[in-house]
C-alpha cells in the first residue's frame, strides 16, 4: 500500500490531503468539500460547442474530448473534485451490447435480456476493450493534479433494469417480472453485471482515479427487503472487488431514502443521499462510520440568488454533526441551470465552511 492508499501505487498522492478525500476518510477538513453530479456536460455552453455533432457514445471514447469535458466544470466552478465523464452504458456496449443514447430518450437496448440464453451476451469485460478509459483517465489525472478525479459506474440493479426493460422505464415491469418470476435468472444476471462493473472500476482506479461512485439511479423502485435479497448482494460485490484499492466509494441512488442504511451496508465509504431526507436523518439512518453526500435540491438553483444561499445553509446545518460531508445535490444537475449559479453556489459553501 502506497502512502496516498492505493497499493497500485499509481492514484497521485498530490490528491491524498485535498478536501475531497479528507472529507470522504472523515478527516478534518479546511471547507467542506463540493462537487456536483452531472457537473460535466448538458448544462454548460462550452460542452455542448465542443460536443456539437458528435454522438453521446462516440463522445464517450475519445479520450481526448473526455479529458476536456471532464475539465470544463473544475475550471469554471473551481470544484474540490472532477468526475470522470461517461455513461453508465458504455461497459456494456463495450462488450458488444447493441444500444445506443437516443436523444431526449436516454440508453435503448436493441434486443432486451428476458431470457437465460440473452445472459449468454454478456461476457467479461477487460482492459483491453476501455483503452480510452485508461487513456483519457492518464491524461486528467496529469491536468488535475491535486484535484482528485472521481472514477464512476452504473449498479448492477439500475444496468440490469435498462438491459430487461430496453430502455427507461417509469414501472420496471420487465425487470421485476423476472426478479419475482425467476429469481436465479435475475440473480445470474445481476452476478454477471457485478463483474463486469468491478471491472470497469477497476480500470479506473489503475489508471489513476482518487475515488469511485456507484450509481444506483432505479434503486428507489425497490422495497427494502427486495433491496437486500435482490440487488445489494450485487452491488456489495463490486464494492468490495475495489476495496483493496484504498480509494473511497461513494454508493448513490434517487428515492432511497428507505434503503440508506443497506446502501451503507453494502461496501459503501460514502453514502450519497437525495434532496428527500434531512442529512442530520440521514446519518441516523446510515450509522456510524460513514461519510455523508448532497443534498440540495437541484430545483432551488432555479430559485434566486438569496433562496440558494438559505437552502444551501440548511443542508449545512443539517451535516453540521456528520463524520465527514462532502457537499453536492441531491441528484444531477438539471440542463436549464444557469451555469453561474453552480459557480456561486460552490463558492457559497467554501467560504461558509471554511475551518
Amino acid at each position: 500500500m502506497s502512502a496516498n492508499g492505493s497499493p497500485t501505487g499509481q492514484q497521485p498522492t498530490a490528491t491524498y490531503d485535498s478536501a475531497f478525500l479528507k472529507a470522504c476518510r472523515r478527516e478534518p477538513v479546511p471547507h467542506t468539500p463540493v462537487w456536483f453530479m452531472r457537473q460535466a456536460g448538458r448544462s454548460l455552453p462550452e460542452y455542448h460547442k465542443v460536443r456539437e455533432g458528435i454522438p453521446m457514445l462516440e463522445s464517450c471514447v475519445r479520450p481526448e474530448l473526455v479529458t476536456e469535458i471532464t475539465l470544463q466544470p473544475v475550471r469554471r466552478h473551481k470544484v474540490d473534485a472532477a468526475v470522470y465523464f461517461s455513461d453508465i452504458v458504455v461497459p456494456l456496449r463495450a462488450i458488444g451490447i447493441d444500444l445506443d443514447i437516443k436523444p431526449g430518450v436516454g440508453p435503448v437496448v436493441a434486443d432486451p435480456v428476458r431470457t437465460r440464453a440473452d445472459l449468454a451476451r454478456l461476457r467479461d469485460l477487460t482492459p483491453e476493450d476501455v483503452p480510452y478509459v485508461t487513456e483519457a483517465v492518464g491524461l486528467l489525472t496529469r491536468e488535475l493534479g491535486p484535484t482528485p478525479l472521481i472514477g464512476f459506474a452504473g449498479a448492477p440493479f439500475t444496468l440490469a433494469s435498462y438491459l430487461v426493460e430496453g430502455g427507461p422505464s417509469r414501472t420496471y415491469e420487465n425487470a421485476k417480472a423476472m426478479m419475482y418470476g425467476d429469481p436465479q435468472l435475475w440473480a445470474d444476471l445481476l452476478d454477471c453485471l457485478a463483474d463486469i462493473t468491478a471491472a470497469f472500476l477497476k480500470v479506473q482506479i489503475e489508471a489513476g482515479a482518487s475515488a469511485v461512485q456507484l450509481f444506483d439511479s432505479w434503486a428507489g423502485a425497490l422495497a427494502p427487503a427486495d433491496y437486500r435479497h435482490s440487488a445489494m448482494p450485487a452491488s456489495a460485490k463490486v464494492l468490495e472487488a475495489v476495496a483493496g484499492y484504498g480509494v473511497p466509494r461513494i454508493h448513490f441512488g434517487v428515492g432511497t431514502g428507505e434503503l440508506l442504511r443497506l446502501m451503507g451496508e453494502a461496501g459503501a465509504d460514502v453514502v450519497g443521499v437525495d434532496w428527500r431526507v434531512p442529512l442530520d436523518e440521514a446519518a441516523r439512518r446510515v450509522g456510524p462510520g460513514k461519510a455523508l453526500q448532497g443534498n440540495l435540491d437541484p430545483t432551488v438553483l432555479f430559485a434566486g440568488k438569496e433562496v440558494v444561499e438559505a437552502k444551501t445553509r440548511e443542508v449545512l446545518d443539517a451535516a453540521a454533526g456528520l463524520e465527514g460531508h462532502v457537499f453536492n445535490l441531491g441528484h444531477g444537475v438539471m440542463p436549464s441551470t444557469d451555469p453561474d449559479a453552480l459557480t456561486r453556489l460552490a463558492e457559497f459553501v467554501h467560504t461558509e465552511t471554511v475551518r
